[in-house]
């Protein structure tokens, strides 16, 4: 299992994915490029310490992440999806991808996906923050796993 930020665009966003990739050790790419300066020093900022126990991967476009070698599938996490997170089931190796805060993904990183997903919700709201959406998704996608995995 593992978590993707496509092209975030707000620092406190990646930070608090950066810790729910250490606290979980679910291993997170950043496929950048970021709406704002990916450096050490705002890593350490946005991330606290959590950006030094977490496996992160920096990928320096999305044709360099879509070429990266993987084991299992591209989940999107996005609004335009038909199935709900509660309906689908993960595999181990998926790689949950959110996109910007902003604007979601391009159609091409769209059709990329073997698997689109989202969040379902009532009442008037577009959607939630990026990160909360990643950790009901990664938290999910773990509960499933774990499951699968008992006596």
């Amino acid at each position: 299992m593992r978590l993707a930020a496509y092209q975030p665009d707000i620092a406190p966003n990646l930070g608090a994915m950066i810790r729910l990739s250490a606290c979980f050790g679910v291993p997170l790419d950043i496929i950048e490029p970021c709406g704002f300066p990916l450096s050490i020093k705002a890593l350490k900022r946005s991330a606290m310490d959590y950006a030094d126990i977490a496996d992160l991967t920096r990928h320096d476009s999305w044709d360099s992440f879509a070429k990266a070698p993987r084991d299992g599938r591209i989940v999107l996490m996005t609004t335009r999806a038909e199935q709900s997170l509660w309906e689908f089931s993960f595999q181990p190796g998926d790689t949950i991808l959110m996109g910007r805060e902003s604007a979601g993904v391009p159609q091409d990183v769209h059709d990329f996906a073997q698997a689109r997903v989202k969040l379902p919700m009532t009442g008037q709201a577009r959607s939630l923050n990026v990160a909360m959406s990643a950790g009901m998704a990664v938290s999910e996608a773990l509960r499933q796993m774990n499951k699968r995995n008992m006596p």
